[in-house]
């Protein structure tokens, strides 16, 4: 890091990257006071913010000391702030020491070039390059449709505020990587704004006064992520099943599992996992159907569970549940909970529920240890001892913020932190059962913290549909945006989730979500929220042989990915990457939100709109060869044929696992 004096003011450099630029005529940082309201509807939020006062702190103090540098600004000596400058394992470091006027609200200004690109943010589904919008950093529901000028986003606003827009998101993170080659990271869980929108700078408003900032650079992208995971933290390997098959979403009790397990078998597809999400039992809404949050087998619909769980294990095919942090009233685990004191208030010192949809439920108060303890007992008991080698562990969005935690911090706080929380409620359970080898989960929500405690993401509730926002193209940015943010294992519902209004899940829909699902670390279906609804892999005979073909390139590909898997937990660079990661002087390449490649040596370009025999591909410049015609292509803008159970699959021709690849084509 070095300080530089300038007129009126001075500069902060990084490895020779000017960063930082105060001046009296342009200061980096605005602070003031406001006032928010947060309305909270099913995990959906109407936020509003009452701007008490903004003034530019141009005025400044600077003092050398053993540690850095330290600033005092103000405005005329008025809202004060006291910073460090400095440098801590090798990562400069903004380090906020006193803020004694008590401000909430500040906007810090990083410089920026007009031709700069920016990535990350957390998991981010409508834009891969976030340059030239703002988005709000918050989790909650990402919302149906995503897109404020659609007819589907408008009826579901109009049923429950239940939209979304470009920018919701289940997984938001302050953290952003710039082409630049450094990345930004804010180290709070408050509300924040990273606005990208302006040429010569980004404007980070936060709602709240940070411990710290901290920026690093990277002499390569592979580089530079890798420092950022160095920092986040790194996902584990998987368990070898994994790479064995798909993992069959499939409900209903024992029997029909049973039943569609055995004709997809006989059909020739690769099953490593039943992943049945209501092996606790379900309730019946006017969404759908909808789980019984009571985490605990249920014998009525799921008869000799224990005994078959062992028989599919002997076959090779292990067996998957669900959970997440909330308990329903009606259940056992409510009860006890709510006599051990484990669940968070409400104003009148009553266990607060949350309505999730025609039920209500409690949180689980993770900032009380013995509640912690408790869940994770359940988690062990109820589930690992059970036999269950994985399962979703869904929500943590939903914090309220009116909630009233043990902890005494407030739940405007707490909000963006609980997803990491809970993920690392499941890491530990996992952990202290001995079973990080043999037992995984996934979640859908998450924030700064949940790379070291989660084991997997999945992209959450997509419509069954080709929207771009919310559809089957926009798990491509998303998986690409958590890698530039640290996160390198992702994957998605085959065929998505939310069925609403019009909405039905189509054949072809089905068959191109596989496609795309067969080149991500993990392969597993849904049947969705109306699965009466919605096509299903075995919907028919042509759909079965084709998802079965799709699944034995998927374990063909074993070798393959589990590499990347491995590379990922050791280096943290991510499984699905973007184009410009391993072609940094292709300028095309950074414009690219829906191709990715798998590892350095395979390129996807998965068809993400109805009725196409042919695609355009553009492959940044080497030698490419066309997984299913073997014709090479140099680089350039292309089009290849992609009938069904063909997708647009490029590998590099200079790969070690050449082999691999050519076996693909035989299957």
């Amino acid at each position: 890091m070095e300080f530089i004096k300038i007129e009126n003011g001075f500069s902060i450099l990084v490895n020779g990257k000017k960063i930082i630029t105060h001046t009296l005529e342009r200061p980096w940082i605005y602070a003031g006071k406001g006032e928010a309201t947060y309305d909270m509807f099913r995990g959906n939020f109407k936020i509003k913010d009452y701007l008490i006062e903004k003034v530019a702190l141009d005025d400044f103090e600077v003092y050398k000391n053993v540690d850095g540098v330290i600033v005092t600004f103000s405005k005329r000596g008025l809202n004060s702030l006291k910073v460090l400058f400095t440098v801590e394992d090798e990562r400069t470091v903004v380090k906020f020491l006193e803020n004694p006027d008590k401000l909430n609200r500040l906007w810090l200004r990083i410089d920026a070039e007009k031709e700069e690109h920016i990535y990350g943010c957390g998991e981010q589904f409508s834009d891969f390059d976030l340059r030239g919008k703002n988005y709000p950093l918050w989790t909650s529901e990402q919302g149906v449709g995503r897109n404020k000028n659609t007819y589907i986003t408008f009826k579901a606003d109009e049923r429950g505020n239940a939209g979304g827009d470009y920018y919701t998101t289940f997984f938001p993170q302050p953290t952003f990587v710039s082409s630049r080659k450094y990345y930004c990271h804010v180290d709070s869980s408050v509300y924040m704004d990273f606005d990208f929108s302006h040429e010569e700078f980004h404007e980070l408003q936060i709602w709240g006064v940070p411990e710290k900032l901290i920026f690093e650079t990277g002499e390569t992208y592979v580089k530079l992520v890798g420092k950022l995971t160095g920092l986040l933290g790194k996902q584990p390997e998987l368990p070898e099943w994994v790479y064995e098959g798909v993992w069959l979403g499939i409900q209903g009790g024992t029997e029909v599992v049973l039943n569609k397990l055995e004709n997809a078998l006989q059909k020739g597809l690769k099953v490593g996992g039943i992943w049945a999400q209501d092996w606790e039992g379900i309730r019946m809404t006017s969404f759908g159907k909808r789980l019984m949050w009571n985490w605990q087998w249920n014998k009525e619909l799921y008869p000799k569970l224990d005994v078959k769980i062992k028989e599919l294990r002997e076959r090779g095919i292990r067996f998957l549940g669900y959970i997440n942090p909330y308990i329903a009233v009606e259940g056992d685990l409510f009860k006890e909970a709510s006599k051990r004191g484990y669940l968070a208030k409400n104003n009148n010192n009553e266990d607060y529920l949350v309505e999730f949809g025609e039920f209500y439920a409690g949180v689980v108060d993770f900032t009380i240890p013995e509640a912690c303890e408790w869940y994770k007992g359940v988690i062990k008991k109820e589930m690992i001892d059970f036999g269950l080698s994985g399962w979703m562990a869904d929500f943590g969005e939903y914090l309220p913020t009116d909630v009233i935690l043990n902890n005494g911090v407030s739940a405007e706080i707490m909000h963006n932190a609980w997803p990491a929380i809970w993920a690392k409620i499941n890491r530990e359970a996992v952990e202290e059962a001995g079973k990080l080898q043999d037992v995984t989960f996934f979640m859908r929500a998450g924030y700064t913290g949940s790379q070291k405690y989660c084991t997997m993401m999945w992209a959450g509730d997509q419509n069954v549909d080709w929207s771009l926002d919310d559809g089957l193209a926009s798990v491509i940015p998303a998986a690409l945006s958590l890698g530039m943010t640290g996160w390198g294992l992702h994957h998605s519902d085959i065929g998505g989730y939310t069925t609403l209004f019009e909405m039905k899940r189509t054949k072809e829909l089905f068959m191109r979500w596989a496609e795309m699902a067969t080149f991500t670390a993990i392969m597993r279906t849904h049947e969705g929220n109306r699965p009466k609804d919605n096509w299903q892999f075995d919907s028919d005979k042509e759909t079965l042989q084709h998802f079965a073909k799709m699944s034995r390139i998927y374990t063909t590909l074993k070798p393959y990915t589990k590499a990347l898997v491995k590379e990922n937990s050791e280096t943290g660079v991510p499984v699905q990457r973007p184009l410009f990661m391993h072609y940094e002087q292709d300028k095309r390449a950074y414009d690219i939100k829906y191709e990715y490649l798998y590892g350095r040596d395979i390129l996807v370009a998965p068809v993400y709109e109805p009725g196409k025999a042919v695609w355009k591909v553009y492959l940044p410049e080497d030698e490419w060869v066309h997984l299913w015609t073997g014709d090479v292509y140099r680089g350039g803008e292309i089009e290849v044929d992609v009938p069904l159970g063909k997708p647009a699959v490029f590998y590099r021709k200079a790969s070690k696992y050449v082999e691999v690849f050519k076996a693909l084509t035989e299957i």
